[in-house]
Protein backbone atom coordinates (compact mmCIF):
# COMPACT_ATOMS: atom_id res chain seq x y z
CA UNK A 1 0.00 0.00 0.00
CA UNK A 2 2.80 2.30 1.02
CA UNK A 3 4.19 2.28 -2.46
CA UNK A 4 1.63 2.96 -4.35
CA UNK A 5 -1.41 4.73 -1.93
CA UNK A 6 0.33 8.18 -2.20
CA UNK A 7 1.47 8.63 -5.96
CA UNK A 8 -0.64 10.98 -8.26
CA UNK A 9 -0.70 8.89 -12.14
CA UNK A 10 -0.98 10.67 -14.96
CA UNK A 11 -4.66 11.22 -15.99
CA UNK A 12 -4.49 9.79 -19.47
CA UNK A 13 -2.78 6.85 -17.92
CA UNK A 14 -5.72 4.24 -17.96
CA UNK A 15 -6.43 4.86 -21.77
CA UNK A 16 -2.92 4.29 -22.25
CA UNK A 17 -3.04 1.24 -20.42
CA UNK A 18 -5.66 -0.26 -22.03
CA UNK A 19 -4.83 0.71 -26.02
CA UNK A 20 -1.04 -0.92 -24.89
CA UNK A 21 -2.67 -4.22 -23.44
CA UNK A 22 -4.85 -4.66 -27.03
CA UNK A 23 -1.89 -4.28 -28.57
CA UNK A 24 0.28 -6.84 -26.55
CA UNK A 25 3.14 -4.78 -25.68
CA UNK A 26 5.11 -6.12 -22.73
CA UNK A 27 7.57 -3.66 -22.58
CA UNK A 28 6.11 -0.44 -21.12
CA UNK A 29 7.26 1.37 -17.35
CA UNK A 30 5.91 -0.04 -14.15
CA UNK A 31 3.80 2.18 -12.04
CA UNK A 32 6.49 2.81 -9.44
CA UNK A 33 9.01 3.40 -12.27
CA UNK A 34 6.75 5.84 -13.62
CA UNK A 35 6.22 7.94 -10.15
CA UNK A 36 9.94 7.94 -9.83
CA UNK A 37 10.15 9.85 -13.53
CA UNK A 38 7.79 12.15 -12.60
CA UNK A 39 9.55 13.30 -9.66
CA UNK A 40 12.95 13.75 -11.26
CA UNK A 41 10.91 15.74 -14.67
CA UNK A 42 9.96 17.88 -11.74
CA UNK A 43 13.33 18.95 -10.22
CA UNK A 44 13.84 20.22 -14.09
CA UNK A 45 11.98 23.48 -14.36
CA UNK A 46 11.84 24.59 -17.70
CA UNK A 47 14.35 21.71 -18.79
CA UNK A 48 14.57 19.92 -21.74
CA UNK A 49 14.03 15.73 -21.07
CA UNK A 50 14.76 13.40 -24.11
CA UNK A 51 12.96 9.97 -23.80
CA UNK A 52 14.62 6.87 -25.73
CA UNK A 53 12.06 4.02 -26.58
CA UNK A 54 8.39 5.81 -26.74
CA UNK A 55 6.32 2.74 -26.45
CA UNK A 56 3.07 3.20 -26.31
CA UNK A 57 3.56 6.06 -23.81
CA UNK A 58 3.73 5.08 -20.43
CA UNK A 59 6.78 6.72 -19.13
CA UNK A 60 5.88 9.76 -21.39
CA UNK A 61 2.65 10.32 -19.71
CA UNK A 62 4.74 10.00 -16.41
CA UNK A 63 7.61 12.46 -17.30
CA UNK A 64 5.01 14.75 -18.58
CA UNK A 65 2.62 14.61 -15.68
CA UNK A 66 6.02 16.17 -13.54
CA UNK A 67 7.55 18.57 -16.26
CA UNK A 68 6.29 22.62 -15.71
CA UNK A 69 5.00 24.57 -18.42
CA UNK A 70 7.97 25.48 -19.77
CA UNK A 71 9.85 21.91 -19.99
CA UNK A 72 10.34 20.05 -23.30
CA UNK A 73 10.03 16.30 -24.14
CA UNK A 74 11.47 14.66 -26.96
CA UNK A 75 10.47 11.26 -27.17
CA UNK A 76 12.19 8.73 -29.60
CA UNK A 77 10.48 5.66 -30.86
CA UNK A 78 11.27 3.02 -34.03
CA UNK A 79 7.74 1.44 -34.23
CA UNK A 80 5.79 3.76 -35.51
CA UNK A 81 2.44 1.44 -34.69
CA UNK A 82 2.97 1.34 -31.05
CA UNK A 83 4.04 5.16 -30.59
CA UNK A 84 1.32 6.06 -32.19
CA UNK A 85 -0.65 5.00 -29.37
CA UNK A 86 1.56 7.86 -27.64
CA UNK A 87 0.55 10.40 -30.64
CA UNK A 88 -3.12 9.60 -29.74
CA UNK A 89 -3.11 10.45 -25.98
CA UNK A 90 -0.44 12.89 -25.59
CA UNK A 91 -0.10 14.24 -29.11
CA UNK A 92 -1.79 17.46 -28.19
CA UNK A 93 0.84 18.42 -25.55
CA UNK A 94 2.93 21.56 -27.25
CA UNK A 95 6.15 20.21 -24.44
CA UNK A 96 5.94 16.34 -26.08
CA UNK A 97 7.74 16.05 -29.60
CA UNK A 98 7.70 12.73 -30.78
CA UNK A 99 10.31 11.25 -33.30
CA UNK A 100 10.23 8.32 -35.33
CA UNK A 101 14.17 7.23 -35.80
CA UNK A 102 16.65 5.13 -34.32
CA UNK A 103 17.89 6.13 -31.33
CA UNK A 104 21.13 5.63 -32.07
CA UNK A 105 21.09 7.57 -34.78
CA UNK A 106 18.88 10.58 -33.03
CA UNK A 107 21.98 10.19 -30.27
CA UNK A 108 24.46 10.89 -32.39
CA UNK A 109 23.34 13.98 -33.96
CA UNK A 110 22.48 15.96 -30.71
CA UNK A 111 24.97 18.47 -29.34
CA UNK A 112 26.76 16.81 -26.17
CA UNK A 113 25.59 18.46 -22.56
CA UNK A 114 21.93 18.89 -24.30
CA UNK A 115 19.29 17.44 -22.02
CA UNK A 116 18.54 17.68 -18.41
CA UNK A 117 17.45 14.68 -18.20
CA UNK A 118 17.59 11.17 -20.23
CA UNK A 119 15.38 8.10 -19.28
CA UNK A 120 17.13 5.35 -21.86
CA UNK A 121 14.10 2.83 -22.14
CA UNK A 122 15.04 1.14 -25.14
CA UNK A 123 18.19 -0.89 -26.24
CA UNK A 124 19.95 2.48 -27.69
CA UNK A 125 21.07 4.69 -25.40
CA UNK A 126 20.99 1.52 -22.54
CA UNK A 127 22.66 -1.25 -24.67
CA UNK A 128 23.90 0.76 -27.44
CA UNK A 129 25.48 3.61 -28.04
CA UNK A 130 26.05 4.15 -24.30
CA UNK A 131 28.76 6.63 -24.48
CA UNK A 132 26.03 8.80 -27.01
CA UNK A 133 23.68 8.80 -24.49
CA UNK A 134 25.65 9.92 -21.49
CA UNK A 135 27.53 12.75 -23.90
CA UNK A 136 23.95 14.01 -24.26
CA UNK A 137 23.50 14.58 -20.38
CA UNK A 138 23.83 18.17 -18.63
CA UNK A 139 26.49 18.58 -15.68
CA UNK A 140 23.52 18.01 -12.68
CA UNK A 141 21.19 16.47 -15.00
CA UNK A 142 19.92 12.63 -14.77
CA UNK A 143 20.78 9.35 -16.70
CA UNK A 144 17.52 6.72 -15.77
CA UNK A 145 17.55 3.33 -16.96
CA UNK A 146 15.39 0.44 -15.55
CA UNK A 147 14.26 -3.33 -15.72
CA UNK A 148 18.10 -3.87 -14.31
CA UNK A 149 16.43 -6.69 -12.45
CA UNK A 150 15.55 -10.19 -13.55
CA UNK A 151 12.80 -10.24 -15.49
CA UNK A 152 10.87 -13.75 -17.19
CA UNK A 153 11.01 -12.17 -21.19
CA UNK A 154 15.12 -11.85 -20.93
CA UNK A 155 16.70 -13.66 -23.58
CA UNK A 156 19.24 -15.95 -22.47
CA UNK A 157 22.89 -14.03 -21.79
CA UNK A 158 20.61 -10.83 -21.15
CA UNK A 159 21.81 -10.97 -17.55
CA UNK A 160 25.14 -10.86 -17.84
CA UNK A 161 24.89 -7.69 -20.44
CA UNK A 162 23.19 -6.16 -17.32
CA UNK A 163 26.09 -7.01 -15.10
CA UNK A 164 28.16 -5.49 -17.96
CA UNK A 165 26.52 -2.27 -18.04
CA UNK A 166 25.94 -1.64 -14.50
CA UNK A 167 29.79 -2.11 -14.08
CA UNK A 168 30.35 0.36 -16.98
CA UNK A 169 28.66 2.69 -15.45
CA UNK A 170 29.54 2.87 -12.08
CA UNK A 171 33.08 2.96 -13.74
CA UNK A 172 32.44 6.30 -15.25
CA UNK A 173 33.51 8.82 -13.27
CA UNK A 174 31.96 11.59 -14.75
CA UNK A 175 28.55 10.27 -12.86
CA UNK A 176 27.09 9.43 -9.37
CA UNK A 177 25.06 6.41 -9.31
CA UNK A 178 22.50 4.90 -7.22
CA UNK A 179 21.18 1.60 -8.09
CA UNK A 180 17.73 1.05 -6.63
CA UNK A 181 15.54 -2.01 -5.98
CA UNK A 182 12.60 -0.27 -6.99
CA UNK A 183 10.07 -1.59 -9.28
CA UNK A 184 11.96 -3.48 -12.27
CA UNK A 185 15.41 -2.42 -11.02
CA UNK A 186 16.19 0.90 -11.68
CA UNK A 187 19.26 3.04 -12.13
CA UNK A 188 20.01 6.89 -11.63
CA UNK A 189 22.88 8.49 -12.67
CA UNK A 190 23.57 12.37 -12.18
CA UNK A 191 26.85 13.85 -14.36
CA UNK A 192 29.22 15.85 -11.78
CA UNK A 193 29.75 19.25 -12.80
CA UNK A 194 33.54 19.58 -13.73
CA UNK A 195 36.27 20.15 -10.75
CA UNK A 196 37.64 23.67 -10.72
CA UNK A 197 41.27 24.07 -9.65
Amino acid sequence: MFDTAFIDAPEQLPAIKARTEELKFGMASEHLAGALLQVLAASKPGGKLLELGTGTGIGTSWLLSGMDDTATLVSVETDEQFQAVAGKFLGTDKRLNLVLEDGSHFLRKQPKESFDLVFADAMPGKFEALNDALAVVKPGGFYIIDDLLPQPNWPDGHGAKVDTLMYRLSANPRFAMLPLIWASGVAVLTRLAPHRS
